[in-house]
């Protein structure tokens, strides 16, 4: 197994991504917000927001948070169909902007396939 962990520059490009990663036989996938040292040092983190955000506070600098997805896959040819996948979506992975895509050998994973009880 192997987990496979991808930070998208680019966040308006995570739907197409999304699609072509369950396309390529991701069970499912991990989303969260993050920032790279780059932006940090370029605009710094935010800690601006109002003790009581409202929606217009939380969405205004919404667009220069980069989306780190994580998941897990059982096989390398999954992992290649992944990479493929992930490149026709933002492009070349070796040039600017393009994303940080890191593949781990995972030696154990607990609760991947949940067993449902029939009520």
């Amino acid at each position: 197994m192997y987990m496979i962990l991808f930070v998208l520059d680019d966040f308006e490009k995570l739907d197409d991504l999304l699609d072509a990663w369950e396309k390529a036989g991701v069970p499912g996938v991990t989303i969260l917000h993050s920032y790279g040292l780059g932006r940090v040092r370029q605009d710094g983190l935010r800690d601006d927001l109002p003790l009581m955000p409202s929606l217009e506070d939380l969405f205004e600098h919404e667009e220069k948070y980069s989306r780190t997805l994580f998941s897990v896959v059982d096989s390398d040819a999954t992992v290649d169909r992944v990479v493929a996948a992930t490149e026709r979506v933002v492009g070349d992975l070796m040039k600017p902007h393009g994303g940080l895509l890191v593949v781990l050998p995972t030696a154990r994973v607990y609760g991947l396939r949940k067993h449902h009880e029939d009520p």
